[in-house]
């Protein structure tokens, strides 16, 4: 089987993650075209042995990348066409269709209450999206959240299927000596009590309230992996609040980083932390909390459907809080003053392994190219 991946760009984010350890996983031959931006998600799939074509779209109306992205579906003789991310599996569908490939799987990676892709829904973005999933077999969710959303917009419920993001699980298990080592390199004292976060440095996410918490706990320091427009501004804040010195943007984090570490990889930087936040209010799955728990860090979340689609009892360690700074400030206290040891990987962590999700997408590949009766639900 041939697939065809065809995402909207391929600098470091969740969804460009994401493919990537899906296409270390997946038993079938495949390539890849990013649409736009071949960041360092693109080079590290190339190292992995995937090919990656740069499509040169200029834009959100650049119809003239339909053909160029038709013209090579047709040449690769594509099996399937798997699309991610909005403006993909727009023109991914529409291409595949041109190009007479009629099985075509689209995931929905970013599709939140009042948002997709951290711009604001609007009708005209809906009627798009609802014209194009027409042309497709199927649309995968990555949570049930996601499918309940996709539902409501208008895709028939027949039509949905449920693959959850994963995880390389034990990449990530909690390891002393990384700890020390990691705080060495970003001057963390080993006794300091660190609050991490995980994502784009966006509005969206609202890390200007997790600045203005860690601030208002003066043996906290603050360690926020990302990157994003939002930066001057979380520095800006966390110098008024008097916290400055004890803020760390470390900046995005491929990971895993092609061709070898280049610096601290994501389960280092998790095992520097004591405790981790996400204080976004509107996420479709909520990745970065699952790596969180499967190094064993107790969580804090405002939402992630990661969690709170599964039972209390699989992930022990998190906690839902409300999005308020004072209520913010009073979690870091607890966790500050409990100090918990670290915790084994519980079963959410288990449940959302990479493995598992790759299986469950190759069923859904089998059925839509061989007629397989028992697609992935």
């Amino acid at each position: 089987m041939r697939v065809l991946h065809v995402i909207t760009g391929l600098g470091i984010g969740g969804a460009e993650q994401q493919l990537r350890l899906l296409l270390r996983h997946l038993p079938v031959g495949g390539e890849v075209v990013t649409l736009t931006n071949p960041g360092a998600v693109a080079a590290g799939i190339v190292a992995d042995g995937t090919k990656v074509t740069h499509l040169g779209m200029t834009g959100n109306r650049d119809v003239g990348a339909l053909p160029r992205l038709a013209r090579i579906v047709r040449q690769g003789r594509y099996d399937l066409v798997h699309t991610h991310l909005y403006r993909a599996c727009v023109y991914g569908r529409t291409a595949a269709r041109l190009a007479g490939v009629r099985r075509v799987i689209a995931t929905e990676h970013s599709l939140g209450e009042t948002q997709i892709e951290g711009r604001p829904l609007s009708a005209a973005t809906r009627a798009l999206y609802l014209a194009s999933e027409r042309l497709g077999t199927s649309t995968v969710a990555v949570s049930p959240s996601v499918a309940r959303r996709l539902a409501d917009w208008g895709v028939p419920p027949q039509r949905i299927r449920v693959v959850p993001n994963g995880i390389e699980t034990g990449r990530f298990a909690f390891d002393p000596r990384a700890r020390r080592l990691t705080r060495g390199v970003l001057g963390i004292p080993e006794d300091a009590y660190v609050v991490g976060g995980v994502g784009r440095l966006t509005p969206g996410k609202r890390f200007d309230r997790l600045v203005r918490a860690v601030a208002a706990v003066p043996e906290a320091r603050l360690l926020l992996v990302g990157e994003g427009e939002h930066r001057a501004e979380l520095l800006r804040v966390a110098r008024e609040c008097g916290a400055g010195a004890r803020t760390l943007l470390f900046g995005a984090c491929e990971d895993p980083p092609a061709g070898g570490p280049l610096g601290p990889t994501m389960p280092e930087l998790l095992a520097a932390m004591d405790v981790f936040v996400s204080t976004s209010p509107d996420e479709t799955f909520g990745l970065a909390a699952v790596e969180a728990l499967a190094a064993g860090l107790p969580v804090l979340y405002v939402a992630c459907p990661a969690i709170e689609d599964l039972p209390p009892e699989a992930a022990p360690g998190a906690r839902r809080i409300g999005a308020s700074e004072p209520e913010l400030v009073s979690a870091l206290r607890g966790v500050r003053d409990a100090r918990p040891d670290r915790l084994p990987p519980p079963e959410a962590a288990r449940r959302y392994d990479i493995a598992y999700s790759a299986r469950q997408l190759m069923s859904l590949y089998d059925h839509a190219v061989h007629g397989d009766p028992s697609p992935a639900k």
